[in-house]
């Protein structure tokens, strides 16, 4: 499809109300909207009664990025991806640290134009295995994210998406039949939290986490931000990987990461080093095969290991591998344990790099 020059493209999933207003039914939000109105993610709007999504095409930007830094770290490890996002998000979260693109209203933020078929061809051309939808929530830009994803399949590129799994039964369907890989923000595990720090509610993201992990083909990670005095009880943790364990079973990937001072939440301190090596232990005691630390110089937290042996599988030094101890079928070396995720014969080599592009070469 080609990309709207005005970034204004039908949307899906909404009805008419009895009182003349449409509802959006893509999020758990169910924005009732007049005539004029934008939904609570601003990207969504009604426009003649009808709703449209307004930013079809339109990009904050363009940047090949590891793979490792979506995180996923059991999805073609080593490999680039062409990241990208939009502007809005359907949360609200005080902590946000892409709040300059997630909570932009603007939309001249949106630079960077590019149809779905220039996407995947640019991502092919510049050697990226995946394409990754990142930055803010592509839930809120749903038919764009899935005509890339189909885009993208017809190339070869798998698609990634970052999301907070803040979705509806029907939508979600559609959008992870078309999503190979995914994290998933899995902010924290109350109520409380989530209806204090982000807006929103705590069931739809379990919800979400049940149906990737045993009713989609979707391999899925999970990041958890560590906010001091906020997420970060030991009883939280226990409770929180005990319920990944017992609901989403015990190979599913988590990822604890240190929270930076940002957006409306810089009077709290910076996760200690500590906070996360604790609850990497946590999540390892209670059965959860593959925990790993984020955003702090961690080599050990941030290596696979086999979980039957102990022996290194994947060494990585920020987003840098440095050991591989894989067999070509993707098990592990010393003992012939299978490592769950998707892996090719040889890892990719792309490292740490971050190197932004423009689509205008690729005809966009």
């Amino acid at each position: 499809m080609t990309a709207p020059a005005d970034g204004i493209a039908p949307a899906r999933y909404w009805h008419t109300l009895d009182d003349g207003r449409i509802q959006c039914d893509l999020c758990p939000r169910l924005c009732r909207l007049r005539d004029g109105q934008r939904g609570m993610c601003f990207v969504r709007a009604n426009r003649g009664n009808r709703l449209v999504l307004t930013t079809y095409g339109r990009s904050s930007g363009f940047c090949v990025d590891p793979i490792e830094k979506k995180p996923l770290n059991h999805f073609l490890p080593g490999t680039p991806t062409l990241s990208f996002g939009t502007a809005g998000c359907n949360l609200a979260c005080k902590f946000c640290q892409n709040w300059d693109i997630s909570k932009s209203r603007e939309m001249d933020r949106l630079m960077d134009q590019a149809s779905p078929e220039i996407i995947a061809r640019a991502a092919s051309r510049l050697g990226c295995r995946s394409v990754a939808f990142t930055y803010n929530d592509p839930v809120i830009f749903h038919e764009y994210a899935v005509d890339v994803a189909q885009a993208c399949r017809e190339e070869g590129i798998f698609s990634v998406a970052v999301t907070a799994g803040y979705v509806m039964p029907e939508p979600r369907a559609e959008f992870y039949r078309h999503m190979d890989a995914a994290n998933i923000d899995f902010k924290g595990f109350t109520e409380a939290f989530y209806h204090k720090l982000a807006a929103g509610h705590l069931e739809p993201v379990l919800d979400t986490l049940r149906y990737v992990v045993h009713e989609t083909d979707c391999w899925i990670e999970l990041t958890t931000l560590l906010i001091p005095g906020w997420n970060d009880s030991e009883g939280e943790l226990h409770e929180m990987t005990t319920w990944v364990v017992e609901n989403l079973g015990p190979e599913v990937p988590i990822h604890f990461s240190a929270f930076h001072p940002d957006w409306k939440l810089r009077n709290v301190p910076a996760t200690p080093p500590a906070t996360l090596s604790r609850a990497r232990e946590i999540a390892l005691a209670n059965g959860v095969r593959f925990a790993y630390t984020g955003n702090v110089h961690d080599k050990d937290g941030g290596s696979t290991y086999c979980p039957t042996c102990g022996h290194l599988l994947i060494g990585r030094n920020w987003y840098v591998l440095s050991e591989w101890n894989l067999t070509p079928e993707g098990t592990c070396e010393a003992c012939r344990t299978p490592l769950p995720g998707r892996f090719e014969e040889e890892p990719g080599s792309w490292g740490a790099r971050r190197q932004p592009v423009r689509l205008g070469e690729f005809g966009g």
